[in-house]
């Protein structure tokens, strides 16, 4: 499952997005302290890019066993730029642990 996920983000450069570690994560959202809110498998948090703007960061839970819902969001959400729909800046892939990390949108837009 590693191994098709690695080789898909690897043929995919055109996306261009930031790959993060876990602990990146956890530093940037202090520990998933400020949750914004989940569903299904996933759950989001607000955290902040070291950059200085905010971040939406959704860790994917145990969905599918073979990876293919993290890599069908990265190919369409990465591929899409549209004033309406949020930016994916980032990955996190280490082992089992799966996240994407998007542009924040204020106001409980993402709720």
């Amino acid at each position: 499952m590693y191994d098709s996920i690695e080789e898909f983000l690897q043929s995919q450069n055109n996306l261009m997005p930031i790959r993060y570690t876990y602990r990146d994560l956890k530093n940037m959202t202090k520990n998933f302290k400020d949750k914004l809110g989940e569903g299904g498998y996933d759950t989001v948090f607000k955290g902040q890019l070291k950059s200085g703007p905010f971040a939406a960061i959704k860790i994917m839970g145990k969905s599918k066993a073979s990876g293919q819902d993290f890599i069908s969001e990265v190919a369409t959400i990465g591929r899409i730029h549209h004033v309406n729909v949020v930016r994916l800046i980032g990955f996190c892939v280490e082992g089992p642990k799966r996240a994407l990390v998007y542009e924040f949108m204020p106001n409980g837009s993402l709720e």
